[in-house]
């Protein structure tokens, strides 16, 4: 819990996070004060059981839920104190999202499911260049039920990267799919980090996705139970499980 960054280069800084559900007369506590912060071109993995705060966090920090008490402090600005209207153009302009089920519009072709987004944005870039970099360059003109589950969910972080995202936030992006496949999409997301320099949150309950990552935060029970560093970086393809 000791390993916190102060420098200038924080992106997030989350102190006593709390947020607590009420459901009739039962009080779910999914965070019970985290504190943890993320930095520049850091790649970080939340590993943790279902339940045990990993999406709540995420939510939090993309502006898609709100605290129950405690602070989200992004680039200075305090989330937790902003407005509606700006938190709308937090997610739109500031925040990539990738989830587990890729959330594409059927009857548009992979570029025209990219251009949704890049349309938009502020500073996109080309939807050609974003499924360049997640490697579908051959892909472009295909429609999701003429592409692999991975595929698809290559198409999410094409579209999720095509706005120039400041942070990139996923939740379970290889959950629905096999080890093989799961690969390729941590590879695209791991290009995306190190090329771009893009920070990028990756939740998952698999713990050989940790083996990735710059840094580690284990959650149970809503609570932060460790932060691990790993000194080396290991390759997705080096991954299996």
């Amino acid at each position: 819990m000791d390993d916190q960054r102060t420098d200038s280069a924080v992106v997030f800084q989350v102190r006593g996070l709390t947020k607590v559900y009420v459901m009739g007369e039962v009080k779910v506590e999914a965070l019970r004060g985290v504190d943890w912060d993320l930095s520049e071109r850091e790649l970080i993995v939340l590993l943790g059981p279902s339940g045990s705060g990993k999406s709540t966090l995420l939510n939090i920090m993309g502006g898609l839920d709100s605290a129950t008490a405690g602070r989200v402090t992004y680039r200075g600005k305090e989330l937790t104190l902003a407005t509606e209207q700006e938190l709308t153009e937090y997610r739109r302009y500031q925040v990539g999202f990738v989830f587990q089920f890729y959330n594409l519009i059927p009857s548009l072709t992979a570029r025209e499911n990219v251009s949704v987004v890049t349309e938009i944005a502020r500073q996109p870039m080309r939807p050609e260049d974003a499924l360049s970099l997640v490697g579908l360059s051959e892909r472009l003109d295909h429609f999701p039920s003429q592409l692999s589950g991975g595929e698809q969910q290559r198409i999410a972080i094409a579209r999720a990267i095509s706005k120039n995202p400041a942070v990139l936030l996923c939740d379970e992006p290889t959950g629905a799919l096999d080890s093989e496949t799961g690969v390729v999409v941590l590879e695209a997301l791991e290009r995306v980090n190190r090329e771009l320099g893009t920070p990028t949150v990756i939740i998952t309950h698999n713990a050989d996705i940790a083996a990735m990552a710059d840094r580690v935060v284990h959650l149970s029970n809503g609570l932060i139970a460790n932060i691990g560093t790993n000194a080396v970086r290991r390759p997705p393809h080096e991954l299996h499980w």
